[in-house]
């Protein structure tokens, strides 16, 4: 090339920045990933962080959005070496009688468990359930006009509104309360906020079409997955490669920040005016996570033995526990009863530790940026509906805010999801702009989960990124 080097350079090579690249040299451009980590995936990472043997997944675990992705569902992952796990029911949510709750494949099984809100289980998610691909497609993106307006006016209804309010509103029991509030709390928006009870609703709806499957060796799969594609493309990748500002890059028509708001300003502010600047520094990061890995002698003793079937188990008793878990943390509080989100990779993957023993890995939401020690907080929370838990653990590791902080620049204060996803925030992030995806500077676009639609595993904001600037620049 004469005047470029490149056509495009992804800066961050996470999910959404390889989906960036991927889509960007599909569509015939020359395209450099740079990643200042030894290691691509971001959020998609797998190490040895406990003993020697055991694989433990840095960040995210379990990905019911990247098996529903309209885009990785469009890339050959299996042909280069990618194995989905599903376990035995999507999700377990025990209880203090002993028993649990289990969000099930199948819609039917799971809502006769909820005995008299069964029926009211079905009529809510199996319309759905049965349209989730193109309600996939109009969900996870920005604002546009929907190819199926019925069916998102349909979703919209209750999602729209805040979980606490449809889930009184929609169930007479505690049961099928419970199991809503806790797939809604991974908004990390306090329950009787809207639209909280859209992340409730498109969780469960992905139980029952895909699953919550994990990764058959361990997250970091799916990233060198992606990267073996990428690369089988004509892409390339340089790891090690920090990026202090946009200015060192080489010659390239776009560039593209898989990065959040306050990155995107360090590296490009100088490039951007006043006032689009002001709208990035406005941008509200949400609470952080503490987490905790576990090299285990056994699996976890659960109570009811229906928690093994899972490999995700949400703890945190009723609805209002839960709620009033979340609210503390977006409020800037500790609780004392957190809402825990616990991973059991082992019980279904034979590569994460050595023959007889397990790993786990759980989280829970705190206020941004605290230095809170939640770890017994965590593990009483494990013990109250798996007694005997802590007699099983052979190594812990732990990550408060500041230290996921420092392992990526992305989780400010230990936000996760790119950014508070309130209502406010969700569709208008990082920016109020016709396209979030591109800035004022007609070279410089953003690809990260602080664009439409946020954080997750999917891809979808690094695809959506990447058409903006096919469109515009390139």
């Amino acid at each position: 090339m004469s005047s470029v080097d490149y056509d495009a350079i992804v800066v961050g090579s996470g999910p959404n920045g390889l989906a960036a690249a991927i889509t960007l040299v599909r569509a015939g451009c020359s395209v450099l990933v740079l990643e200042a980590a030894e290691t691509v995936g971001g959020g998609l990472r797998s190490r040895s962080l406990t003993l020697p043997g055991f694989v433990h997944d840095v960040c995210a675990a379990i990905h019911p959005l990247a098996k529903a992705s309209p885009f990785f569902r469009s890339l050959p992952l299996a042909h280069h070496g990618m194995t989905w796990i599903e376990p035995d029911a999507a999700l377990a949510h025990p209880l203090d009688d002993g028993q649990a709750l289990l969000l099930e494949r199948s819609l039917q099984r799971t809502a006769a468990a909820l005995g008299a809100d069964g029926s009211a289980y079905g009529d809510l998610m199996a319309p759905l359930v049965r349209h989730w691909q193109p309600l996939m497609e109009m969900l996870l993106g920005p604002l546009r006009i929907p190819r199926h307006p019925l069916l998102l006016a349909r979703f919209g209804l209750s999602g729209l509104r805040s979980a606490r309010a449809m889930a009184e509103g929609t169930f007479a029991g505690s049961a099928a309360r419970t199991l809503f509030a806790g797939l809604a709390a991974h908004a990390v928006v306090p329950l009787d906020k809207r639209p909280t009870a859209a992340f409730g609703l498109l969780l469960g709806i992905l139980g029952h079409a895909v699953g919550w499957p994990l990764v058959r060796g361990g997250s970091q799969r799916l990233a060198d997955v992606l990267t073996s594609y990428l690369t089988s493309l004509g892409g390339e990748i340089r790891t090690n490669a920090p990026v202090a500002s946009v200015d060192d890059l080489p010659p390239s028509r776009a560039v593209l920040l898989d990065v959040t708001p306050r990155q995107v300003l360090r590296l490009a502010g100088h490039r951007l005016p006043k006032s689009y600047r002001r709208q990035l520094e406005r941008y509200r990061y949400g609470p952080g996570v503490f987490k905790m890995d576990w090299a285990l002698d056994s699996a976890i003793p659960w109570r009811d033995e229906g928690c093994k079937r899972a490999a995700t188990v949400h703890l945190g008793g009723t609805l209002p526990e839960i709620a009033d878990a979340e609210r503390a943390a977006f409020s800037g509080q500790r609780s004392e009863r957190p809402f825990v989100i616990l991973a059991q990779p082992s019980l279904f993957d034979d590569t994460r530790a050595p023959a007889g023993r397990h790993t786990a890995w759980a989280y829970c939401h705190v206020p941004h940026g605290s230095t809170f020690d939640m770890s017994e907080h965590i593990e009483s929370q494990i013990e109250r509906f798996a007694p005997g838990f802590q007699e099983r653990v052979l190594a812990r590791h732990i990550m408060a805010p500041a230290a996921l902080e420092q392992y990526n620049s992305n989780y400010v204060g230990g936000d996760i999801s790119g950014g508070a996803q309130d209502l406010r925030q969700l569709f208008t992030r990082p920016a109020v702009r016709l396209t979030p995806y591109a800035t004022p500077d007609r070279r410089l676009f953003i690809c990260s989960a602080s664009t439409p639609p946020g954080g997750g595993v999917h891809g979808m904001s690094g695809y959506f990124a990447a058409q903006a600037a096919l469109q515009r620049t390139l």
